[in-house]
C-alpha cells in the first residue's frame, strides 16, 4: 500500500471539486470568444504600471472619512467656518456606477477582473466599452481591484479623471490598452478543437479502426 496514490477516495470539499470540474470543462469544450477573452488579460509590466496609478486614486477609507467628518463638526462647534472643496478624484467602482459611467461616456479607462464568478454579470462589459469607444482592460485578481477600493472583491473599476501630471501616463494607457483590448477580435478557445477525455478518444480510435477495416475489406473485394 506504500506509495498508492489515494486521491481518488478522498472526498474533496465541494469548492474544489467545482474548480477541477470547471477546468475539465474548459478542456472538453470550445469556449465562445465573449468568455475566451476573459483568459487574456494583462502582462505583469503593464499590471504593476496600471495598478501604480490607481492607487493615487484611491478612494477615502471608513476612519478617513470619520476622521474627516469629526474635524469638520469639531471645526463647526467652535464657530468656524469649514473649507469647502471640490471632492478629488478617485476611482469609482461598483458594477451598476461603472456601467452608467460608459453609457455616459464619462468613464476614461475601466478595468474589470478576469476571475468573476458568474462570469454573466461581466461577460457584455467588453462589448459596451467597445460600442462606447472607451479603453479598457482586463486584469487577473478581482481581490486585487477589491483591494483598491477598501473592499473584499470588486468586479470592475473606472477612472473619469485624474491629475495634471498624470494625464500622460493615463493616455500612454489608453493607447495601449486600445491595440491590446479594444482593437483585438475575441477568439474561440483552442480553435474549435477541444481536448476530449481518454475514455472518447479510446473509442474514437476503435470507431476509426472499425472504419479503416471496412473500407479496406471493401478494397479487397473490388
Amino acid at each position: 500500500m506504500k506509495g498508492r496514490d489515494l486521491s481518488r477516495f478522498v472526498k474533496w470539499p465541494r469548492y474544489v471539486r467545482i474548480q477541477r470540474q470547471r477546468k475539465i470543462l474548459y478542456q472538453r469544450l470550445s469556449i465562445p470568444p465573449a468568455i475566451n477573452q476573459f483568459g487574456f488579460t494583462l502582462q505583469k509590466n503593464q499590471a504593476t504600471e496600471l495598478f501604480k496609478l490607481l492607487s493615487k486614486y484611491r478612494p477615502e477609507s471608513k476612519a478617513e472619512k470619520e476622521e474627516r467628518l469629526t474635524a469638520k463638526a469639531e471645526a463647526v462647534a467652535k464657530g468656524e467656518t469649514p473649507e469647502s472643496k471640490a471632492p478629488p478624484a478617485t476611482i469609482k467602482f461598483g458594477l451598476k456606477h461603472v456601467t452608467a459611467l460608459i453609457e455616459e461616456k464619462r468613464a476614461q479607462l475601466v478595468v474589470i477582473a478576469s476571475d468573476v464568478d458568474p462570469i454573466e454579470l461581466v461577460v457584455w462589459m467588453p462589448a459596451l466599452c467597445r460600442k462606447m469607444d472607451i479603453p479598457y482592460c482586463i486584469v487577473k485578481d478581482r481581490s486585487r481591484l477589491g483591494a483598491l477600493v477598501h473592499q473584499k472583491t470588486t468586479t470592475a473599476v473606472a477612472l473619469t479623471s485624474v491629475k495634471k501630471e498624470d494625464e500622460a501616463t493615463l493616455r500612454t494607457l489608453q493607447d495601449n490598452f486600445r491595440a491590446a483590448f479594444n482593437d483585438a477580435k475575441p477568439k474561440w478557445s483552442k480553435e474549435g478543437k477541444p481536448v476530449m477525455g481518454l475514455k472518447t478518444q479510446m473509442r474514437l480510435e476503435k470507431r476509426q479502426k472499425q472504419i479503416e477495416a471496412e473500407l479496406a475489406k471493401k478494397r479487397s473485394l473490388m
